[in-house]
């Protein structure tokens, strides 16, 4: 049949243009109605969509404005004459607290709270102190310094019995299985959304005396459910049969709702049904909205969802809006019957023109077949009605001397394009390395600046501690000549005091040698330091010493576990100084009581470890790697030069420093020192580090 119908097509031109002419209406008309239809039903889809947000920005607003109202009544009664004179007024205070319970009852049953309570500035109860079993909140706190404060708050039942023992059943809720919920093992719910809301109690002179606190609970509040509803959806906002519903989640159960369980139950609401998987992740999990069509207890809705952020600011809830999907699609598909019934007319009409068109092409044509028939029998016959010369065979022949020319233009404009193309590519070659010697230049102008701002410091320091070198040199000497004088003096009567003196002394000669330490970091050039055997357990015990007072000033506890015995090579008092830089650091890191801990161990034949290891705040790992620059420091007051100088002595001496710090934990600092052999391997050095870190976990 097919191939029937092939042959009938090729054989006939007559075939050929009707199908030509037939083909548009037959291809193109569905697809551009189909197209059409697709594009228009997408645009209605996201209109619901838009729709459906606005309805939950809707329900939002009105979920705040609902709070605003209470805090709005709330503040009417708590600045009340009525309420002023029954708490301050005179009169025993049982008959006041009578009063005010009375008072606050019908405010309660008027306004429709489910709870009002005077309470005092600490949060209990404010005729019964000892009395402090209500829920805390933050909401008090808030209300001082705002002048009121309101939002939602989650009560477990314990809470709720605390204000009124008949709240709990209220908020009791078996939880029913639902198609597509996340599994969970809770059977029940029994707590309640409550919202939440402080006003402060002033006297004459404005003081807060107590606090006027009252909640709504959310659960089962039916009439404001449907109050948002009809507020979100009024009459004649949905497509007839739809059905609009607004819903309050505690976590992904509903608590508050609107919806059916059954659609043929409509009197039936779906409590303690749960919302499915992907919206519980989507809104609970990440904090987004949902705005699509959501499978809700029984049947398809499109819905909007939200998180409800409580007074902490953590998702507790969800708020939904949303309406029946069945009466827009019932809609969708009565569309799709009259549009596929204006396509078969329109295809009908389309077929009937072309071929009344094609009518007037096919006489020529027929006619120049015919023609060419009887050519072919050898029959001597003509179109009389034509002119001279057959127009296809013109045409053909323009045809194809319009390709020639084509052809020809085409080439032209290809050379054209390769030549522009290579200039493109030399040119882009050329900027590229441009690019990467500006790049070069910046990088080596970044670093000759570095080095030159390096430079202007250390002789800045230079020009700096070379002046107070002269300025206190002067008066150190001038103290060595009098405390010999004194020492002259006094001779045997100097016995008790020997060691304070021999202790002034030492720090004389320690100052001096302080003031050297910053002439060689400042000038390194001009010193040349001279190594002697030094024995690291005396640097540590000489230097705690001289720390002893900032030790107790916190209260550090000092543990020393020193077991060196080998002399390293290097100088006592600048290893002196090292020590002190590091011990004050530990102290100003450490709170009161803390611990600080030096061991020092012989270190492979090579020379003596020594670990610095405090229980102070720890240095952040951002910042870790800059401690040894110079005039690097996070200390108010800081020169950042003394970790900087210290890791220079070391350096000197050919000792090397390490350090590891945990934030909240505490630092760690370690120190190798060369022996007169100066051998040290990097392997040698990690498995010392280990086994003191293994020690002192």
């Amino acid at each position: 049949m097919i191939r029937r119908v092939y042959n009938a097509l090729s054989a006939s031109l007559r075939y050929k243009l009707l199908l030509l002419a037939v083909f548009p209406a037959m291809v193109f008309v569905p697809a551009i109605v189909s197209v059409a239809f697709i594009w228009s039903n997408d645009i209605s889809y996201r209109q619901l969509l838009m729709k459906v947000n606005s309805d939950l920005s809707v329900a939002h607003e009105a979920f705040l404005q609902a709070q605003r109202d209470y805090l709005a009544q709330m503040a009417a009664m708590a600045q009340s004459h009525v309420l002023f004179d029954d708490l301050f007024g005179d009169g025993q205070s049982a008959h006041r607290q009578r009063e005010v319970r009375q008072l606050l009852d019908g405010f309660r049953w008027r306004q429709g709270f489910d709870f009002v309570y005077i309470a005092d500035p600490s949060g209990c109860d404010y005729w019964n102190p000892s009395r402090c079993d209500y829920k805390k909140s933050v909401l008090l706190d808030r209300s001082v310094e705002d002048g009121s404060a309101t939002g939602v708050e989650i009560f477990s039942d314990r809470d709720l019995a605390a204000i009124d023992a008949t709240l709990p059943d209220r908020v009791y809720l078996p939880l029913v299985p639902t198609p597509r919920a996340k599994p969970i093992d809770r059977q029940v719910e029994d707590r309640g959304m409550v919202l939440h809301s402080y006003y402060p109690i002033r006297d004459k002179s404005g003081a807060v005396k107590a606090f006027l606190v009252g909640g709504v609970l959310v659960n089962r509040d039916f009439a404001f459910v449907d109050s948002l509803r009809d507020m979100v959806y009024s009459q004649g906002s949905l497509a007839k049969d739809s059905l609009g519903t607004v819903t309050v989640f505690l976590e992904d159960v509903r608590i508050n709702t609107n919806v059916p369980r059954e659609l043929q139950k409509p009197g039936v609401r779906a409590l303690g049904t749960r919302v499915s998987e992907e919206v519980r992740d989507r809104v609970l999990g990440r904090g987004e909205r949902w705005i699509n069509r959501a499978f809700v207890v029984s049947e398809w809705y499109v819905s909007a969802y939200e998180p409800i952020v409580d007074v902490n600011g953590a998702r507790v809830g969800m708020l939904y809006a949303g309406f029946l999907e069945a009466p827009f699609k019932d809609i969708y598909f009565t569309d799709l019957k009259r549009l596929l019934v204006l396509f078969g007319g329109v295809t009908a009409v389309c077929i009937l023109l072309a071929v009344l068109i094609a009518r007037s092409i096919f006489k020529p044509v027929e006619a120049m077949t015919k023609v060419v028939a009887h050519i072919r029998k050898g029959e001597d016959q003509r179109i009389g009605w034509r002119h001279d010369g057959d127009e296809l065979v013109t045409l053909a022949r323009q045809f194809d001397d319009m390709l020639d020319q084509l052809q020809e233009q085409r080439d032209q404009i290809q050379a054209a394009a390769d030549e522009l193309e290579q200039k493109v590519e030399d040119r882009t070659a050329q900027l590229r390395r441009r690019t990467l010697d500006l790049e070069e230049n910046l990088r080596l102008l970044r670093r000759t600046r570095e080095q030159l701002v390096g430079k202007e410091k250390l002789a800045a320091i230079g020009e700096l501690t070379a002046g107070i070198a002269h300025e206190i040199n002067n008066p150190t000497a001038v103290i060595l000549g009098n405390m010999d004088f004194i020492i002259a003096e006094l001779g045997e009567q100097l016995a008790p005091v020997q060691t304070e003196a021999d202790l002034i002394i030492k720090q004389v000669y320690r100052i001096r040698s302080i003031i050297n330490n910053l002439l060689q970091y400042s000038r390194p050039a001009d010193y040349q330091a001279y190594d002697t055997a030094v024995d690291i357990n005396q640097v540590v015990h000489d230097t705690l010493m001289l720390v002893r007072h900032d030790l107790d000033r916190k209260r550090i506890n000092v543990g020393l576990d020193l077991r060196a015995a080998r002399r390293v090579s290097g100088n006592h008092q600048q290893f002196q100084q090292v020590l002190i830089n590091l011990i004050i650091n530990a102290v100003n890191a450490s709170d009161e009581g803390g611990d600080l801990t030096l061991r020092s161990r012989d270190w492979k034949g090579q020379g003596a470890l020594l670990v610095i290891r405090d229980t102070g705040c720890g240095i952040p790992a951002d910042i870790l790697p800059r401690i040894f620059d110079p005039f690097f420091t996070k200390t108010n007051g800081g020169t950042g030069l003394g970790l900087s100088v210290s890791y220079g002595i070391l350096q000197r001496y050919d000792a090397e420093i390490e350090v590891r710090s945990r934030p909240g934990i505490g630092t760690c600092f370690y120190i190798w020192f060369q022996s007169s052999d100066r051998a040290d391997t990097l392997s040698e050095k990690v498995t010392q580090t280990v086994s003191f870190d293994a020690t002192t976990a």
